[in-house]
């Protein structure tokens, strides 16, 4: 008989005996508390993430194999900088700071998935995802980072496959963590201040004519989403309050025409 194939997404060594693997495995004749022990051994260092397993059964002697998968690098990445998510402007906003070792150990855990031929090359994808996620590697632009990779500032730490931090290189990226939590506070609250004046000196105008000076001024797409509605939903909001205390809503280029 061909062996037989449960697969599931489980959480790092929590997985329990109920759904989804409970019902999966209780028709296959096996020890399920065997097979809940193995998968959480193995994906112990997956903590606070979803795991892809596959629990391989032989019929014949209910014997059975463990493969554990790997979530994706972002998941990774999150988990060694100990956030929720990655910043919603990263081109602005850094939320947190990485290690080379702590890029290079995300690199192994990738590997097989990774399209670089070394090791040097897989660093580099995990360097563009921080990139791309708000997060610095080594208190710098990832693609700074990138490119002392490239020249070989790290070429010692990538050949050693060094992956392990000190308590107090770990204490020291919490306080960047923190510090550039405080620096992202601080800049929302000085755009908020901008755009708020912005507008109110404008009043009156056209909505796109604000947006547009907004834009210019550089304030983020959410704040200006935040502050300056758009008309059915300003005109929306303004019918639920009564219209009490509310703006006035910019009037359709249709409108104006009209009256003139």
């Amino acid at each position: 008989m061909a062996k037989q194939t449960v697969q599931a997404l489980v959480d790092g060594g929590k997985a329990t005996a109920g759904p989804p693997l409970g019902p999966a495995l209780g028709p296959m004749g096996i020890n399920i508390g065997q097979v809940i022990s193995e998968i959480n051994r193995k994906t112990s260092s997956f903590k606070g993430m979803q795991v892809p397993v596959k629990v391989v059964i032989e019929p014949a002697d209910k014997s059975f194999e463990i493969v554990v998968g790997t979530p994706p690098v972002s998941a990774l990445i999150r988990k060694e900088a100990n956030i929720e998510k990655g910043s919603s402007n990263p081109l602005m906003d850094k939320v947190a700071d990485l290690r080379i070792e702590q890029v290079i150990k995300i690199a192994i855990m990738k590997q097989d998935s990774l399209l670089g031929r070394s090791l040097k090359e897989k660093v580099k994808q995990v360097a563009g995802t921080c990139n791309s996620m708000g997060i610095l590697v080594e208190g710098r632009q990832a693609t700074e980072a990138i490119s002392e990779i490239n020249k070989g500032s790290f070429d010692r730490e990538i050949s050693e496959e060094k992956t392990e931090l000190t308590e107090e290189e770990l204490r020291q990226l919490e306080e960047e963590k923190k510090r550039l939590a405080e620096e992202i506070t601080k800049r929302r609250e000085e755009l908020l201040a901008r755009a708020k004046a912005t507008i109110e000196q404008m009043a009156g105008k056209e909505r796109g004519e604000i947006k547009g000076r907004l834009v210019q001024l550089g304030i983020p797409q959410k704040i200006i989403d935040e502050l300056l509605p758009a008309e059915g939903a300003a005109a929306a909001a303004a019918a639920g309050a009564g219209g009490k205390g509310a703006a006035p809503a910019a009037k359709p280029e249709k409108e104006k025409a009209e009256k003139k």
